[in-house]
């Protein structure tokens, strides 16, 4: 598998099989060596919802209270062909990925059959002394090592109910971080100094949207990018961990009118003892929006609004049979101005979300994975009907295989 797959599947089988995090099929190819690598997943889920239609619980779409599904989680299936060759001087290259889902869905519906993700089309070269390029489209920057340290990466925390298809679940998207998602980016990678790393770069700069009580921004027109930035320290030994700090500013054009700039930064830390492990995560941003980037970012008026949120999670590997035992806990916030329920605006949006999983390595490539999550929603509003509350919970059962 490629570096940013290899780095997602580590961060959740910390104490589990880590040789399923390196375990490409490797092809001499004259001058190249190709990697050829993957994931397969598919989980039952049965969720039952109640309360209002809102947020990431509460009723669902097709206005069943209990939905059964058989469903990708976090996780998407994936077949990622890389390469690499030493030429000049330079360490060269690329990686091509593509993402089917593990279920079907009417034909025409959003999560169609046919709707597949391509998320990884880039290419690479440097050299250890000074780092390296990244051009070309990958997980972006910002939040990213939120979403490889979430033990839901291996199953499907939250969002199955709704997201069955080709669509991945939302494990702990939104209730927690807000997405990296995968973008368009040249960036710079430094080298690994006693542990110490930086990532910068220029990224595609996302539209608002106009969700959550919010305003939506216009278009992009290319006037101005992201710029994304992470730095991070890793250490070994008895209590072996990482700490991480990541920030993100990016320019919005706002519908009604002007413009407004977003900006956001995340700060994180894990430790591993004995088989027990412990990360804590927190953000903070204004006009970043909550759960996808820019979701509800802009309120009514043309203003930013604030967001906050993180999570704290342990989990433990019992001695002699790898199973991870892994409890979490996070909540998301997206806080309305004080001009929002002048104009019929949400004043404040808050999800949370409870998960208890288990993941067990049933070889060193499989593993069976089990999980309940427990999300709550609650939109405050000065409008008519008052606040809105949703809950739904979810059992998820499945497998995922790493090659």
């Amino acid at each position: 598998m490629n570096k940013q797959v290899k780095l997602a599947v580590a961060g959740a089988l910390v104490a589990l099989s880590s040789t399923a995090a390196n375990a490409g099929i490797m092809i001499p190819a004259g001058d190249w060596t190709l990697d050829i690598g993957g994931i397969v997943n598919a989980y039952y889920t049965t969720t039952k919802s109640s309360g209002d239609a809102v947020g990431l619980g509460g009723a669902l779409e097709n206005g069943y209270d209990r939905e059964n599904n058989i469903t990708t989680g976090l996780l998407p299936n994936y077949l990622s062909v890389s390469g690499k060759t030493r030429q000049n001087d330079l360490d060269v290259g690329f990686t091509i990925s593509i993402n089917p889902g593990a279920s079907t869905t009417q034909a025409g519906e959003q999560n169609s059959p046919n709707n597949q993700e391509n998320r990884q089309a880039f290419l690479t070269f440097g050299d250890k002394s000074w780092g390296s390029i990244k051009v070309g489209k990958d997980l972006g920057i910002f939040a990213s090592d939120a979403i490889l340290n979430d033990m839901t990466l291996l199953g499907v925390g939250s969002g199955a109910g709704l997201l069955a298809g080709n669509t991945t679940t939302l494990g702990r998207i939104g209730t927690g971080f807000i997405y990296a998602d995968w973008k368009a980016q040249i960036a710079y990678s430094s080298p690994n100094w006693n542990g110490f790393s930086f990532t910068a770069g220029l990224t595609q700069a996302f539209d608002g949207i106009s969700t959550f009580g919010g305003a939506a921004a216009t278009g992009r027109e290319g006037s101005m990018p992201a710029f994304e930035a992470k730095a991070s320290y890793e250490w070994a030994g008895d209590v072996g961990g990482k700490v991480w700090v990541s920030g993100i500013t990016q320019k919005l054009e706002v519908a009604t009118g002007g413009s407004e700039r977003a900006n956001a930064f995340d700060v994180g830390a894990t430790v591993n003892l004995a088989g027990f492990g412990l990360t804590g995560y927190y953000y903070d941003g204004q006009g970043i929006g909550t759960t996808v980037q820019f979701a509800g970012a802009i309120d009514p008026t043309g203003n930013r609004r604030d967001s906050k949120g993180g999570y704290v999670q342990g989990t433990y590997t019992l001695p002699g049979v790898g199973t991870k035992l892994g409890v979490s806990w996070g909540k998301s916030e997206l806080e309305g101005n004080s001009t929002a329920a002048e104009t019929g605006g949400l004043d404040n949006i808050e999800n949370r979300m409870w998960t208890i999983g288990a993941y067990h390595p049933l070889t060193k490539h499989l593993n069976l994975v089990a999980e309940y999550s427990d999300v709550k929603s609650e939109f405050e509003s000065n409008v008519a009907g008052g606040d809105l509350d949703g809950k739904s919970r979810t059992v998820s059962l499945g497998a995922i295989l790493f090659f």
